[in-house]
């Protein structure tokens, strides 16, 4: 039975650099396939582009494939990537330019056709709402503020590159999952119907598609005996042909792959495991087996599928105020009702200057920042406590109102105070609209791009 290896080269945008040499090293693997996009990552990229139209995407793609490519093209290794952000064939060309500059012969393929934000009117006028699939919200209330608007793409049209012969493939705003189920499509020649084969490929892509989350990295079921974190192993799928999987990492490297760390990357941003929703198939995870075969070795297999729906996710973000953050620490004893009562003094401050925040939050680092309040409980007595306190405003004038207010509490607030912090630029807030279109409206396109 035919086995492919397909390794994680990136989990997000920003994830380690040398994360890939050790797939290119001693990885044996045929793809390397790197997801860098979320929600947030699109509107900075747009917000990039606006400023330098040559720009948004993801550089750190770029500058892996100036240090890989001589490696991979000699391996034959092909390389798939959601770097193309809001601007794909910028990307590419950045990509071939790093090629002509080893000297290598590159057939580079762009997806593109998920970015609507020029589209938005005229859909609109089609008919298509794009209401909020959270609250059923119409989008007029904050049409003037979008800053990005993206479809999130199937595996279609990545399959149609590499049938094309692309070595590297660049998309936009494709499923994280597609990414790793198009060389299974490419090289098994599943077809669109055989749905099981196609849920298991998902949840294979879905295993890797985060990195060193399933090689140990983030680990609640056993942090403590993960050896060697700081050259921890990317994920590497050995892929049969029936959709059956193997999940372990380069020889050599640090991490651990075992049956509990593919469990919890298995629920890990999922919903409901029965219902996992992609452009290309519905995947239902409730009956997938889970066995360690070896060391760093995980046998995955079982996942069923049901047809796609008729829609299409868009990731849609908008400007929505400011925020600015400040902090305090306050040291033992009483270090808790020190910085309550600052907390207290703060709120008054903003009524007698005029501060009037649309939302505030006030955090006890060190007690409560991370559990609220299920941390509080009679007893408890920290060494240290830090308040942190953050308010969202309308305008980035008002939000500049925080700063002061903050040190003279050093001298103003509770005794023991100090170590104060208080951010002098309020940051732009962009939120997050989920909207539902048609699939029918959206035409992805291929392109390539030789290097000769």
């Amino acid at each position: 039975m035919k086995t492919i290896r397909i390794g994680t080269g990136q989990g997000y945008w920003g994830d380690r650099l040398d994360a890939p040499l050790a797939l290119v090293d001693r990885g044996k693997v045929q793809y390397i396939c790197f997801d860098y996009l979320a929600e947030l990552t699109m509107s900075i990229l747009q917000k990039q582009k606006e400023r330098d139209p040559a720009r948004g995407y993801a550089h750190d793609f770029v500058t892996l494939c100036k240090q890989i490519l001589p490696q991979v093209k000699a391996q034959g290794i092909k390389l798939i990537a959601s770097a193309g952000g809001v601007n794909p064939r910028g990307c590419a060309e950045a990509v071939a330019h790093a090629a002509r500059g080893h000297g290598l012969k590159l057939k580079i393929a762009t997806v593109e056709g998920d970015n609507i934000l020029d589209r938005l009117d005229r859909l609109e006028a089609q008919g298509y709402a794009l209401k909020n699939m959270d609250d059923g919200s119409d989008i007029g209330g904050i049409r003037d503020r979008i800053t990005s608007a993206n479809v999130y793409l199937g595996v279609a049209p990545v399959v149609q590159a590499l049938r094309g012969g692309a070595e590297v493939v660049i998309t936009g705003r494709n499923t994280d999952t597609s990414l790793f189920l198009a060389p299974m499509i490419h090289e098994f020649g599943w077809r669109m119907d055989e749905l099981d084969k196609l849920a298991s490929g998902v949840c294979i892509g879905h295993l890797i598609e985060c990195g060193a989350q399933v090689t140990g990295g983030n680990y609640t079921g056993g942090w403590d005996r993960v050896p060697d974190l700081a050259r921890v192993g990317w994920p590497i799928a050995e892929v049969s042909e029936d959709g059956t999987a193997i999940i372990t990492k380069p020889e050599g490297t640090g991490g651990l792959v075992e049956a509990g760390t593919v469990k919890e990357e298995l629920l890990y941003e999922i919903g409901d495991p029965r219902n996992y929703i992609t452009p290309d198939v519905v995947a239902d995870f409730s009956r997938v087996r889970i066995e360690d075969v070896g060391p760093n070795r995980v046998k995955v297999w079982g996942a069923k599928g049901r047809p796609a729906p008729d829609t299409l996710k868009v990731s849609i973000s908008y400007r929505n105020g400011y925020r600015a953050f400040a902090d305090l620490g306050f040291s033992w004893p009483q270090a808790l009702d020190k910085a309550k009562l600052a907390a207290q003094i703060l709120a008054e401050r903003f009524r007698i200057i005029g501060l009037q925040p649309e939302e505030t939050t006030f955090d006890y680092v060190g007690y409560n920042s991370l559990h609220g309040p299920l941390a509080e409980f009679p007893g408890h007595e920290p060494q240290e406590v830090r308040l942190r306190v953050g308010i969202r405003t309308r305008t980035a004038e008002e939000a500049l109102k925080l700063g002061p207010e903050v040190p003279c509490l050093v001298t103003c607030g509770p005794p023991q105070g100090g170590g104060y912090s208080a951010r002098a630029t309020p940051q732009e807030i962009l939120e997050y609209w989920p909207a539902l279109i048609p699939a029918a409206a959206i035409r992805p396109e291929v392109h390539f791009v030789e290097v000769k």
